[in-house]
């Protein structure tokens, strides 16, 4: 446990961050299962698509921007993801 008042600082800091982090890697989870969902449907709607992968490229950047994940990890994981939207798109 911190005994100095600005181990304690630190320590009540370093929970808040570790929420909003935990939060912002959660919200980018559930965006790109949203698009994966999208992917999955038997009625598929491109501009719906579209719309969600734009969403996660966004938390994605923000993420990056952040230092929450790696610039490397944002980049492989639209990449990845905008493979996906762009195979499904040209079966259709």
């Amino acid at each position: 446990m911190a005994n100095t008042s600005s181990a304690k600082k630190a320590a009540r800091q370093n929970q808040k961050r570790r929420l909003k982090n935990l939060s912002r890697k959660t919200s980018i989870k559930s965006a790109i299962r949203r698009v994966l969902d999208a992917l999955d449907e038997k009625k598929f709607d491109v501009p719906k698509t579209q719309e969600l992968l734009s969403d996660v490229a966004a938390k994605l950047a923000r993420a990056k921007g952040k230092n929450v994940i790696h610039a490397n990890t944002a980049s492989r994981k639209l990449s990845r993801l905008a493979k996906k939207v762009e195979k499904r798109t040209q079966a259709s």
